[in-house]
């Protein structure tokens, strides 16, 4: 238990506040579970989701684990047409990657989780059809 003149917790390095004193904000009280340590780093991609609800969703996942995270339209569905629709892809810090993977799979979602792959194999596959078939019938061709 801290002495009463201290100003901050020595465990966390938080800063103290007498009961009943400070009624902290919504997004102070949000800001208070973000873990710092897990907020360090560029921003990477952790999951993708349908739709601004289900990122969301996810970001309270996240947050209450203490791991800040943030979302952006995914390539493609930049237009300001789609609001709340369209998929979503739910960014956190480097720091933070493993952390926010390993909530992400304890929850058991249906949510994207990117693991050092594209989560999207069919235009790549498209790609390498499309390839094949241009080379077969340059051979037809030329032969």
């Amino acid at each position: 238990m801290p002495a009463s003149d201290e100003r901050f917790c020595p465990d966390c390095g938080l800063p103290l506040i007498a009961p009943g004193v400070f009624r902290p904000t919504e997004r102070q009280a949000w800001a208070r579970k973000i873990k710092p340590q897990l907020a360090e780093g560029p921003l990477v991609r952790v999951a993708g989701a349908a739709n601004q609800p289900e990122a969301e969703f996810l970001q309270a996942l996240l947050l209450e684990e203490g791991i800040p995270s943030t979302t952006r339209r995914a390539a493609g569905f930049d237009v300001p047409d789609f609001l709340a629709a369209g998929p979503r892809d739910v960014l956190v810090a480097a720091s933070g990657l493993d952390a926010a993977r390993d909530v992400l799979l304890q929850a058991d979602l249906d949510a994207k989780v990117a693991r050092g792959r594209p989560t999207a194999p069919l235009p790549l596959a498209v790609a390498l059809i499309a390839g094949l078939l241009v080379v077969a019938l340059l051979a037809v061709l030329l032969a």
